[in-house]
């Protein structure tokens, strides 16, 4: 078939000297034989489009008539109907571009030039290539259109952003790789998980949070798994989320085997993206945490020669913990992608953390009609992330105001801020709820006319319960696809933002004195 006007591109072509002798015209990679013999093959034995169908798309043929006639035959054969050329001899009458080639005897020259179906898979994935090195030569245009056009709103960081997800996108369109796998494989892999965690103490299959009640609950955070952590302001995400990074970084053993590979005995690399805070407050917490001196202390400088030679320490202990930090704000949701594989690639990676999902924005270009819509998108992009990486990822996420209307504040899955896609995304929803932060702002008022004995008994109950939860937190599991809900106790120090895993006074040892 010759080659049309449409297929050509202009490329100049330079010389040894490096001068331009004019304008070459190159047609774009294409083999209409291999197209031909495709839709001979599908026309001739239906069955050959099943070998095919799972990755090519009409788009992906560099003749637009062979992708209408692709699409056509898919139709009528997911139908459940036979196409041949007299079956899709009606639905091309009236194409003016098929009559030109000669109709229903072009559709008939299809089919009977066939000569086996064997081969079909492999012109499949002949013209699947080819498709793909157009769009590569497509997004290297635009690149260099792009690049020249001094646009202040689109920086050249951002640019390289839009072409790596680009280019992300296009290697994972009709990945022909993928498909249905025997269920031993998966099967071998789940007992590898199973034996990993038999032998570890902790018992878990994923990355060992740090806090023993929770691990026990969650099994660990799982590879691939999208974690929320939601809850009100003041309730501690953030603290929680930066505890967790920290006995993770902090836990890090790895060993290299032989081969090269890194085996990882313990803890791992955390990507955490701090959207609220800047890394400096974030290593501030860390250090007040491990070192148990106040943040607000170690802001002002205000601290004992002891305090300050615990700081030391701490700094000295954690300076080399495999903890990245990320503080861009407003920061895109494909530049997150893209920074984490490229974190992935040179220092790997085991756990990412976004504080906090509402501070993400959508793609350059790539506006959502509203704010629902973006939550949405946002939530489906980070599952994907942890399904490519094939690591955990926390999210923190705000809740709405309806907790505060109710009498009883522990928050529950229809709280979630904006967008149900959150809890239908999300393999583990998680809610922190701290019942001594409101007790402490409902401290009881002496009603009109009421005796005094009855006001210090509302008082006193008001001041026990009070003291019995000052230093407490709750996480509940509101959502979880491996394994039970539940609510699991820890401890909490507000001035150094550090939990603790609870420990009863049923559970303390004995002290004989």
């Amino acid at each position: 078939m010759a080659t049309t006007e449409r297929d050509t591109i202009v490329t100049p072509l330079r010389g040894q000297d490096g001068a331009e002798p004019g304008p070459t015209y190159r047609t774009p990679p294409h083999n209409f034989e291999a197209e031909m013999a495709l839709l001979g093959a599908i026309l001739a034995n239906n069955r050959a489009f099943e070998r095919v169908s799972d990755f090519l798309r009409p788009e992906h043929f560099a003749d637009d008539i062979h992708g209408r006639i692709f699409d056509a035959a898919g139709t009528l054969i997911e139908r459940g109907q036979l196409a041949n050329p007299v079956t899709l001899k009606n639905m091309f009458e009236r194409d003016g571009d098929l009559a030109e080639l000669g109709g229903a005897q072009y559709l008939a020259k299809l089919a009977g030039s066939v000569v086996n179906i064997i081969n079909a898979a492999d012109y499949g994935r002949t013209i699947h290539d080819l498709y793909l090195r157009r769009q590569l030569i497509a997004i290297g245009e635009d690149v260099v259109n792009t690049a020249h056009d001094h646009d202040l709103d689109h920086s050249a960081p951002e640019q390289i952003e839009e072409a790596e997800q680009r280019l992300f996108d296009l290697a994972t369109t009709g990945d022909y790789e993928g498909g249905f796998q025997p269920f031993k494989a998966p099967m071998l892999t789940a007992i590898e998980m199973m034996e990993r965690a038999h032998r570890r103490d902790s018992a878990t299959v994923g990355v060992t949070a740090g806090f023993i009640d929770l691990d026990k609950l969650l099994g660990g955070l799982h590879p691939s798994d999208l974690l929320i952590l939601a809850g009100r302001p003041s309730m501690g995400k953030s603290a929680l989320a930066i505890n967790i990074a920290h006995n993770i970084a902090n836990a890090y053993q790895a060993e290299q085997a032989e081969d090269g590979t890194v085996n990882v005995k313990d803890g791992g690399v955390v990507a955490f993206f701090s959207l609220e805070m800047s890394a400096d407050q974030l290593a501030t917490r860390i250090l007040s945490s491990a070192s148990e001196v106040e943040s607000d202390k170690i802001l002002r400088g205000e601290m004992s020669d002891k305090d300050f030679e615990r700081v030391v320490q701490a700094s000295k202990q954690l300076s080399n913990m495999p903890l990245y930090i990320d503080d861009t704000a407003a920061l895109t949701v494909s530049s997150l992608r893209t920074r984490a594989r490229r974190l992935m690639r040179q220092q790997g990676l085991h756990l990412i953390i976004v504080d906090y999902l509402q501070l993400l924005s959508a793609a350059y270009g790539n506006q959502p009609e509203n704010r629902v819509q973006e939550i949405s998108g946002i939530t489906r992009a980070l599952k994907a992330l942890a399904k490519e990486l094939n690591v955990p990822v926390l999210a923190l996420s705000q809740l709405s105001r309806a907790v505060e209307q109710r009498e009883d504040k522990r928050p529950q899955l229809a709280d979630l801020r904006e967008s149900g896609s959150i809890e239908q995304d999300a393999d583990v929803v998680m809610f922190i709820f701290r019942e001594g932060y409101y007790l402490d702002r409902e401290q009881p008022v002496r009603r009109i006319d009421e005796a005094d004995d009855k006001f210090n008994a509302r008082y006193e109950r008001w001041a026990i319960r009070l003291n019995e939860v000052a230093d407490t937190a709750e996480v509940n599991i509101g959502k979880q696809r491996h394994g039970p809900t539940g609510r699991v106790l820890m401890r909490y120090h507000g001035s150094t933002t550090r939990f603790h895993d609870f420990i009863g006074d049923d559970h303390l040892p004995e002290q004989n004195f």
